[in-house]
């Protein structure tokens, strides 16, 4: 049996692990989907705030609640629903529910919580 030295064996206990922020982990995956040159885009779905106001803006009226992060439309036209959540991030009961409108339809809709997912699905 190996054996390790002190030293190792504390610095194993003492590892930090960092977790990206989601923000981090949105980008990376929309740096790759550009490079694989699809058509998508970065939905922003939060109200914009109003400093002047102090108040977040109202959303538009027709502005849907839950929409993913990252929609990509794919050869011949078919709607990809991409939501990033940091690892164990959950989605939002909104979330939920659009993802399970989507599925309703037969559009796909995926968490993701790093590229390599994202490679997985075939993206």
């Amino acid at each position: 049996m190996k054996k390790t030295c002190k030293i190792c064996e504390k610095k194993k206990r003492n590892v930090i692990r960092v977790i990206p922020l989601e923000k981090d982990i949105q980008n990376a995956c929309c740096e790759y989907l550009e490079l694989k040159r699809h058509l998508f885009w970065r939905q922003n779905t939060a109200p914009v705030y109003d400093p002047t106001k102090k108040v977040f803006r109202s959303m538009p009226k027709y502005a849907m609640k839950g929409i993913p992060d990252i929609i990509v439309l794919t050869e011949g036209g078919y709607f990809v629903g991409i939501e990033v959540k940091r690892p164990g991030g959950k989605p939002s009961k909104d979330q939920k529910e659009f993802a399970q409108k989507c599925q309703r339809i037969g559009a796909e809709y995926h968490i993701v919580t790093s590229v390599d997912q994202l490679k997985e699905i075939g993206l």
